[in-house]
């Protein structure tokens, strides 16, 4: 029998119901020993997901300001769950502890991480299984950083010796013991470190979608599901803007060469999508796996004369990015142009100040900004060495009178990037899914 790793998102605890879908899953397969659970979502478009509430009562509390309504409202968010599940333990003074300690002057990230916490309780009381504070198990160095080699040593053997283990996400502890959080979305960090941990032969992600799509569903009316991708699609794919897993989530599980099995709770029975190495990918792979982008980023044009006999050129450039603490997304280039393409949040409207640093640095014959544009990837294991790949991508946007304004293709051959206005970012996504589904 494997060892299976089960991670459930927000949706899918957000109420009692939840709570016995994800029992009646744990229970098709005994090989799901270990539990990671997020705080419970939203159990209605209107609602309020518990994490939301509890940075609220947080900045509240830290403003001097009274809180307890939104309290008062998480702790029947609790009660209710237990009262209609007939839990045994005794919730109350655990969310007491959790309101004296924001009143008092607890962190954001230990408030925020209670949500999870509490949960954990509640699920391992449920399902009958030993609770391991995730505080116990993993660790963040000094400055903040997740501490990998730490977590994996404890982790491991503690959690080897456990038959059946809850262990909350989001967070982990800080070498002074305080507690500190993952990213938004961190439960799928959490889940993929106890895989690792564990050496689990599949971490499976269980949320409110049967998998991932080809392209987002707000632009392109029913896409279809992705049944197999590789964590180097993925990866490519996540960084453009696709959110079914927090980004950081595949790489604990890449290193061990995990699969991931994304799973929808509300419908169990769906194939969802498996997530593999690169390695056990098949050679009859599709062409394109799918289509992601983002809109929101500024190209800086530089040109001049022999740049491609000026040693150090590009370095110069970089340079004056380095020095203002901007990062870059991407740097197409030709004989005598350098593009550097940075996100809008990165830029933050200094402009002038970007490009009086890359004159100064670099003495370029001109440099053009150019604002209102869009990245969109077409990404795909199969478009490695296939003739044809790039004139059916740009024929389709053509027949949508989408101009392109920057290409860009990585080496790999698995990645297509496009740089064109934010006004034809639907029109080129949609070009781009009807050409290749």
């Amino acid at each position: 029998m494997g060892v299976t790793v089960a991670k459930f998102g927000g949706s899918s605890l957000a109420d009692a119901g939840q709570f016995n879908k994800v029992k009646s899953i744990i229970g098709l397969d005994a090989g799901r020993r270990y539990i990671v659970p997020s705080a419970p979502g939203k159990r209605t478009y209107k609602d309020q997901k518990i994490t939301d509430m509890l940075y609220e009562c947080q900045k509240k509390a830290k403003a001097g300001l009274p809180f307890s309504e939104i309290f008062d409202s998480i702790v029947e968010r609790y009660v209710d769950i237990a009262f209609e599940l007939s839990l045994k333990i005794d919730i109350l003074p655990h969310l007491n502890i959790v309101r004296e300690r924001i009143q008092g002057g607890a962190s954001a990230d230990y408030a925020a991480s209670r949500g999870e916490y509490i949960n954990g309780l509640l699920i391992a009381d449920f399902l009958g299984c030993e609770f391991v504070d995730a505080a116990e198990i993993i660790f963040f160095d000094e400055s903040g950083a997740f501490d990998a080699d730490k977590t994996q040593q404890i982790a491991s053997k503690r959690l080897l010796n456990v038959e059946k283990a809850v262990i909350p996400g989001f967070y982990g502890s800080l070498p002074d013991g305080e507690i500190k959080t993952f990213s938004r979305g961190g439960s799928d960090i959490s889940g993929a470190i106890v895989a690792r941990a564990v050496h689990a032969d599949v971490y499976e992600n269980w949320t409110d979608v049967s998998g991932f799509l080809m392209a987002d569903p707000r632009i392109v009316s029913n896409p279809k599901t992705i049944e197999r991708v590789t964590y180097r699609e993925l990866r490519e794919l996540a960084y453009m803007g696709a959110t079914v897993l927090h980004e950081a989530s595949i790489f604990p599980v890449r290193q061990a060469s995990i699969p991931i099995h994304v799973k929808n709770t509300n419908e169990p029975e769906s194939p969802g999508t498996i997530i593999v190495p690169d390695k056990e990918a098949a050679d009859n792979e599709r062409l394109v796996t799918g289509v992601a982008g983002k809109k929101g980023f500024t190209v800086i044009a530089v040109e001049k004369d022999n740049m491609n006999a000026e040693i150090g050129f590009a370095r110069k450039v970089l340079g004056a990015m380095e020095d203002l603490g901007i990062s870059i997304e991407h740097m197409p280039t030709g004989i005598d142009t350098l593009c550097v393409v940075v996100s809008d949040a990165q830029l933050n409207g200094r402009e002038k100040e970007v490009v009086d640093a890359i004159i100064e640095k670099s003495c370029p014959d001109s440099v053009e900004v150019y604002a209102n544009m869009a990245l969109v990837a077409t990404v795909g294991r199969g478009m490695a060495k296939r003739v044809g790949t790039s004139a059916r991508l740009f024929s389709a946007l053509s027949r949508e009178n989408v101009n392109i304004r920057m290409i860009d293709q990585g080496s790999s051959e698995m990645n297509i990037i496009i740089g064109i206005e934010n006004d034809d970012f639907n029109a080129a996504v949609n070009a781009i899914y009807r050409e290749f589904a």
